[in-house]
């Protein structure tokens, strides 16, 4: 079976874990409250924290249990759309480039055309020069 990009996502597992442990205690949140608040109201012994607290503290743990398991719903969600899309096809290898096409320049020829390029570089910065000098004539005439 080939592995998914799903399986080794961070995030995907941050959601089902972060899911199990929202759904794990909120549900621990929601059995210890509702349990204390049965046993004491049948003693006879409940006090209003207990009872008028712990209905909040129930209702928390009811939110967190509703929480992950939309987390869950979500993952199982993403795990189903991830499975309906094709897995790309292998990429093939592309042979290295064959060197034996590289055309070499003789070195006289490299030389002619780095003086060429010396001797047209003083003509290019004059007229470069000529061309930036601004034309100003004398006012004091």
């Amino acid at each position: 079976m080939p592995t998914t990009r799903l399986s080794r996502s961070i995030p995907y597992w941050v959601l089902v874990g972060g899911s199990v442990v929202t759904l794990a205690g909120g549900a621990y949140l929601l059995i210890s409250k509702l349990t204390l608040m049965a046993t004491t109201l049948t003693d006879g012994t409940a006090t209003g924290v207990e009872v008028y607290a712990g209905q909040i503290w129930a209702v928390l743990g009811a939110i967190l249990v509703g929480a992950g398991l939309i987390g869950l719903a979500l993952a199982l969600t993403l795990a189903g759309l991830r499975s309906a899309i094709p897995a790309r096809e292998t990429v093939d290898v592309i042979e290295p480039p064959a060197w034996d096409d590289v055309v070499e320049i003789p070195a006289d020829e490299v030389e002619a055309t780095a003086a060429e390029a010396a001797a047209e570089a003083p003509a290019a910065e004059a007229a470069a020069d000529a061309a930036t000098t601004p034309v100003t004539e004398d006012v004091a005439r």
